[in-house]
């Protein structure tokens, strides 16, 4: 084939199938009620279980951490957003971002290939000793893409970076049919690639089942939900996709294959969204120059912290921010100040928070600055949110589910065990 040079024939081979957002307890279910029969069948040949992703437990950091073994203080991804130092102006750390080499550039350098489809926070594409089509948040196939040489069998293939999430908001039947043909193009492309070239590493994420729990999880517990059999249709094709390239694992001539799940954290029905500008502006820690503010560039003198999306909140310290008002001296007493009075935040009684961290307690590294000051762990159903123009502490919107820490799940066709998703790259760079 003319697009790329064919790889040499690897000895070991490692295959990755990453399920975004899927918890283990749900997996669990469905296999119970029996609507995954593949996957039941292929997890009874090795080890699988819970795992604890990264805090905040979002895509964007619990990939990152994935991909490099480190923590944020190491990596420097905080979050899908974050400020721009010196600044309230807010930005999407991307790729080029990272500030560690990742497992695919590692493998690189043992004269290894990968072959990595739609893995979140990998945009823009750079050259990787393989290929590359990166996931969330990608917004231009053209940039998507390493090598670039792929695009026009991408384009063919009327392959998608992700679903349209903003039609998809409005409509659940445009959500579903979005799911599907997203999917069914992704599988595609990696069907053609896992035949097409010589890997050592092949890897694919499918990001819907993460889309159809923001939007439809209430459909999964509720069957009389106009939408549940369209929830369960999904995951059953899901299981027929991982089936496939289990099956192509299988018949793999490398002497020793392996083949491993996981997701990158889990989720819940929502309760309540809590937004946390609007608590810190209720109790004083937060002013803003407009009675309506627009963005964080809003904040007026006086204020002592700001939060960000999601469970983030950062000390307005005096030299760091441009109206930052907290000494040094103070930030220690500001941050003790501001975790006791959070932690009695309570709805109808229920307390909203099981923990709250130091940036200490969870990152180490030279970027430990760049990170949040205090880290909120929320019980499951709290979805913490940072909008700065709410104008209660508690609401809803149109998302069902939220992120949580510690219902993501891991598999090993080879009982290898990982209870941590920090764990999972040293891991495979014993079997590659």
């Amino acid at each position: 084939m003319g697009l790329f040079h064919r790889f040499r024939k690897a000895i070991s081979r490692v295959v990755i199938m990453g399920l975004d957002g899927t918890p283990y307890s749900l997996l669990q279910d469905l296999i119970k009620k029996g609507e995954m029969p593949n996957l039941t069948g292929i997890i009874s040949q090795g080890y699988f279980g819970p795992m604890k992703v990264s805090l905040p437990e979002v895509s964007s950091v619990s990939w990152s951490s994935f991909m490099t073994g480190t923590n944020s203080g190491e990596h420097g991804i905080y979050g899908f957003m974050d400020v721009r130092p010196g600044t309230y102006e807010l930005y999407f750390p991307n790729f080029r971002d990272l500030k560690v080499p990742t497992l695919f550039d590692e493998l690189g350098g043992q004269n290894k290939k990968s072959i990595v489809i739609n893995l979140p926070s990998t945009y823009p594409a750079r050259e990787i000793p393989g290929i590359l089509i990166s996931g969330f948040v990608a917004i231009d196939l053209k940039k998507a893409v390493y090598p670039p040489s792929l695009l026009p069998r991408l384009e063919e293939l009327d392959y998608r970076i992700d679903v349209d999430v903003s039609k998809a908001r409005d409509d659940p039947d445009f959500l579903i049919k979005d799911l599907h043909s997203t999917l069914e193009a992704r599988e595609r492309i990696a069907h053609d690639l896992w035949k097409d070239y010589d890997w050592d590493l092949f890897m694919l994420v499918i990001t819907g089942t993460d889309r159809l729990h923001h939007f439809l999880f209430d459909a999964y517990e509720d069957e009389n939900h106009p939408y549940h059999q369209a929830f369960l249709e999904y995951y059953q094709k899901v299981d027929k996709v991982i089936a496939h390239f289990h099956h192509l694992t299988s018949n793999l001539k490398s002497p020793i294959s392996h083949f491993l799940l996981l997701s990158d954290h889990g989720f819940t029905k929502i309760k309540s969204e809590v937004y946390l500008n609007r608590w810190l502006v209720e109790n004083d820690y937060l002013r803003f120059k407009k009675e309506k503010p627009e963005s964080l560039a809003d904040i007026d003198k006086g204020s002592k912290a700001f939060a960000l999306d999601p469970s983030r909140i950062y000390i307005n310290l005096k030299n760091k921010y441009p109206q930052g008002e907290v000494t040094q001296g103070d930030y220690h007493r500001v941050r003790q100040e501001l975790k006791e009075s959070l932690l009695d935040l309570k709805l109808d009684g229920q307390p909203v928070l099981q923990d709250i961290f130091f940036k200490e307690d969870l990152y180490s590294g030279p970027y430990l600055d760049m990170g949040p000051d205090l880290i909120l762990l929320p019980y499951a159903g709290f979805d913490l949110k940072g909008s700065v123009q709410k104008e209660a502490i508690f609401g809803r919107s149109k998302l069902q589910g939220m992120h949580t820490y510690d219902d993501a799940f891991f598999f090993s066709d080879r009982g290898a065990r990982c209870e941590s998703i920090f764990e999972v790259k040293g891991l495979i760079k014993q079997f590659v």
